[in-house]
């Protein structure tokens, strides 16, 4: 990767706390003015924003550190963001690229179960449609519900059951975005092709299936892991769908990559523990370092010649 240069000159990232306090600005951090004031505060950071986002969640960390010609800064210096408390959630935004193709990296994800409300986790999504960028790569880490999927599979989420029973589009509702949400497509159809060819080609074995996000922060019981499969869900994890719903009410278009990191409840005999998620290995971080390249790449060249709105 490139060298990092944090947005803020001084220590603590530059942050004064008399200013900022522990939502970048001390207002409502789902009021629109500090939405307006995070979309402003980006802006300045690069000449033109990128088309492209990526997520990267817990275990991916390592994928940030491929990332060139870095600008960095933490969530909390972005006006209605709070700390990421997460471990393996470095909790910040990167500008730069991958494959040569300039991005937004949200390196690490705000969760229910940290104690923010479902908008705040969301409000990344908002602020990234508000800036311009078009569509955003989800990435998660998971538990295996179908026992053919191994440890250290990456699974294509072709569809999400919400049981975190919170809604992402609830409360105030948000200047251009869709509250009466059609979820028959929540993840793009030209995205899950380029990401299936993508994979193909540069020989990444990729399973396709249906992903379940619960509250958390307690993995999930044995029976609730046989109600998921009932269900026909195929991975679990604790974030991830609220992300969707937001992002796809404001306009993006949105794709999303499960690391499978332990087999679920009742599937192994073997304690669950968050260090699972983290403790991925070289070449299991590389084979989705190497399948984000590729689609960012693809995805590049299908829309230079598009126009942007």
């Amino acid at each position: 990767g490139g060298s990092v240069a944090p947005w803020f000159e001084g220590d603590d990232w530059g942050i004064n706390s008399s200013v900022h306090g522990c939502y970048g600005g001390g207002d409502d951090p789902l009021s629109e003015g500090s939405l307006n004031r995070a979309v402003g505060l980006l802006r300045e950071v690069v000449d033109e924003i990128p088309r492209y986002a990526i997520v990267l969640g817990s275990g991916l960390h390592g994928v940030a550190g491929s990332v060139a010609d870095q600008g960095e800064g933490p969530f909390q210096a972005v006006p209605g963001l709070p700390e990421a408390t997460v471990h393996g959630h470095r909790g910040r935004i990167l500008f730069g690229s991958l494959s040569d193709v300039p991005a937004i990296f949200l390196d690490g994800r705000l969760h229910a179960y940290e104690g923010h409300r479902v908008q705040e986790i969301v409000k990344p999504m908002r602020l990234l449609a508000r800036l311009g960028i078009e569509t955003v790569i989800l990435t998660n880490a998971a538990g295996a519900v179908d026992p053919s999927l191994e440890v250290g599979d990456i699974v294509l989420i072709e569809d999400q059951i919400n049981f975190t029973f919170r809604s992402a589009l609830s409360g105030p509702f948000g200047k251009g975005e869709d509250r009466f949400l059609d979820m028959s497509l929540p993840f793009d159809q030209e995205i899950q092709k380029v990401v299936c060819c993508a994979a193909r080609r540069i020989g990444v074995p990729l399973r396709r299936g249906t992903y379940a996000g619960m509250l958390g922060p307690s993995f999930e019981t044995a029976a609730e892991v046989r109600m998921l499969a009932h269900m026909n869900a195929d991975v679990v994890g604790m974030s991830t769908v609220s992300e969707v719903v937001s992002a796809r009410a404001a306009g993006l278009r949105v794709g999303a990559l499960s690391l499978v990191t332990n087999k679920a409840t009742g599937l192994s005999p073997a304690a669950l523990s968050h260090e699972d998620a983290l403790a991925l290995g070289t070449d299991t971080a590389d084979r989705m370092l190497r399948l984000l390249s590729e689609v960012l790449s693809d995805l590049s060249d299908l829309t230079a010649v598009k126009p942007r709105d």
